[in-house]
């Protein structure tokens, strides 16, 4: 994430809480802030004014994974609330400046994250999200890092993430359906297969019509590309092609779309 200097000068007010619109931070407290994101600074004499301290730090980091995982920290509600101030009209504010280099804030759930506007992503529905199962952590883990990784440039590793999601989510589901599940051996097809058969999701089933069944089908074909783009634009193996952004935001977004839709396949045919 690369934000410009005004930009920068921006989030600063609201780092500082100089633009009244976010809670204040005395000295301490700024490096305090911005220890806790790479750097090893002491507060005491000669230290310069807040403002300047601030914007010094944010463009240190500018560029890097640190500025949106700092941003998501400034914003975090309960220091508003300790301010008895609005996030909104923060959260507003700066997306007036930051649509000018391609992002924006969002809310997630109660906190804020960083979205590229110039490649939207398909938010996912985890209803794992928040559990301290190494495998639902592992499925939430993926799904921010695919998203960070396409704002840090590096599309590789989105696409990497993207297939560590769908096997992680078709993994998950495969143990809620069978106590002792096969081990997965890394044929992804394979695993998606057992699970089509877990969800009804079998297109050759003679009850769903036709167009149903090129829908299901598609998803195979989907699931086989998605492990086939691994091999050959991800980080993973010796790469022949170099992926674009669009490349990666596709790919981030067809496994997180085939996710949600695992997901309210399982919840459904649990209800049954």
């Amino acid at each position: 994430m690369k934000l410009s200097a005004r930009s920068i000068q921006a989030l600063g007010k609201i780092v500082t809480g100089d633009a009244g619109l976010s809670p204040y931070r005395s000295g301490p407290k700024l490096v305090n802030l911005f220890n806790d994101f790479g750097a090893s600074d002491r507060y005491g004499q000669g230290f310069p004014s807040r403002w300047q301290y601030a914007e010094e730090k944010l463009h240190a980091i500018n560029g890097t994974k640190m500025l949106p995982a700092l941003i998501r920290s400034v914003f975090d509600p309960r220091d508003f609330l300790d301010a008895k101030k609005e996030v909104e009209p923060a959260i507003d504010h700066l997306n007036q400046h930051l649509k000018y280099d391609g992002y924006e804030l969002v809310k997630d759930g109660d906190f804020v994250k960083v979205r590229d506007v110039n490649g939207v992503m398909v938010d996912i529905t985890n209803p794992f999200k928040g559990s301290d199962d190494d495998a639902h952590v592992f499925i939430d883990e993926q799904i921010q890092k695919s998203e960070s990784k396409i704002q840090e440039r590096d599309y590789d590793g989105a696409i990497t993430n993207a297939r560590a999601l769908l096997e992680a989510v078709l993994t998950e589901i495969e143990t809620q359906f069978v106590s002792a599940a096969p081990e997965y051996d890394g044929d992804m097809i394979k695993l998606y297969r057992r699970v089509q058969k877990h969800l009804n999701l079998d297109p050759s089933r003679a009850d769903i019509d036709s167009t149903l069944k090129q829908v299901l089908s598609g998803l195979v074909s989907v699931t086989s590309g998605l492990a086939g783009l691994r091999n050959k634009m991800s980080d993973a193996h010796v790469r022949s092609y170099k992926p674009m952004k669009h490349h990666a935001v596709l790919v981030v977004n067809a496994s997180k779309t085939m996710a949600n839709f695992l997901f309210e396949t399982m919840a459904y045919q649990k209800k049954k």
